[in-house]
């Protein structure tokens, strides 16, 4: 889209758009991107992508702030002050520790959170799904029910598992761990849930992990996501048959994943920061559930673990590589 066809756009809008109001005080729009990758990648470029096919040109019709965080904590609230200090006009966040972090930098400024696991409600970021309120909207990632569901594919993949440890790089929701622990004492696993935020954290819980040598390892989200490869070392190095969160852990050596496409959410974020640049508010925007699961299995890393995959668990597989 030209700078005429985008003025003549934003002109035309009955409410005050945020990019209405940028071109009025002489400057184009500036969006905060806070990724917990640690430079820009393939799913930060999905979501540029669809922001250029919506019309957005960076650098003609929008700026990008962009900050890569590693997914620590700490890296998660410096990036959210710095864009806070610097007036953008929206934020863009991944994950539930970068959605809080921002969350507590600002009230006012527009926020659109990706891939926030557990309830986005229970955490605290918005008063509904349906009418989120505030300054706060987006996409989560999983909920309570999809993590039972990784139980019961460790229980399918491993019948005879009963000590699972789960690396967890997110916060809880309110009333997670309870949820947890029910669903993995109804398929018969003892369960222990490690929070990892920082390397230091993920050194303990690998060396504890280690120690423990338990049946398998669950990992989702957060810190664990930038650290994938070294996690995908330490099981292939301990034999240890591991699920995680998305298909690319899997694609990159993993055993097996599910969970939603990033490629999905990373394209759905970009018309929700269209919807705000056009004068949309985020406490009318629901927040969306993922709408597509992958499961994705590699028979390879299974054959090398002596492993046998269920037929039936190969047949629902979204992909299978070999």
């Amino acid at each position: 889209m030209d700078r005429r066809a985008f003025l003549g756009l934003a002109g035309g809008l009955l409410a005050a758009p945020l990019a209405a109001q940028a071109q009025q005080a002489g400057r184009i729009p500036r969006i905060g991107y806070i990724s917990p990758a640690t430079s820009r990648n393939a799913i930060d470029e999905v979501f540029f992508k669809t922001l250029q096919d919506l019309g957005y040109v960076e650098g003609v019709s929008l700026r990008i702030e962009g900050r890569w965080t590693g997914a620590r904590v700490d890296q998660f609230r410096q990036a959210a002050t710095e864009l806070v200090r610097s007036k953008v006009d929206l934020i863009i966040v991944w994950s539930p520790n970068g959605a809080l972090a921002v969350k507590s930098a600002t009230n006012e400024i527009p926020i659109v959170f990706i891939a926030v696991g557990g309830s986005p409600v229970e955490l605290g970021l918005v008063a509904s799904w349906a009418r989120p309120g505030g300054n706060v909207t987006g996409l989560s990632a999983s909920s309570p029910e999809s993590d039972a569901k990784r139980l019961e594919l460790i229980k399918e993949l491993l019948p005879r598992a009963s000590r699972v440890w789960w690396l967890r790089g997110e916060v809880d929701a309110a009333g997670t761990s309870e949820l947890l622990e029910q669903s993995a004492k109804a398929v018969g696993i003892r369960l222990r849930r490690e929070f990892v935020g920082n390397p230091e954290d993920l050194d303990r819980a690998l060396t504890a992990v280690e120690v423990a040598r338990p049946d398998a390892l669950a990992v989702t989200g957060g810190f664990v996501y930038p650290n994938r490869a070294r996690i995908i070392d330490f099981a292939a190095k301990n034999r240890l048959p591991t699920l995680y969160l998305f298909r690319d852990y899997v694609e990159m050596g993993g055993l097996v994943s599910f969970g939603p496409s990033l490629v999905d959410l990373a394209r759905r974020a970009a018309f929700y920061v269209d919807k705000i640049l056009k004068g949309a508010k985020p406490a009318d925007l629901p927040v969306e559930q993922p709408t597509k699961f992958e499961l994705v299995i590699n028979t390879k890393t299974a054959k090398v673990l002596g492993l046998t995959i269920p037929q039936a668990l190969l047949q629902r597989a979204d992909q299978v590589i070999e």
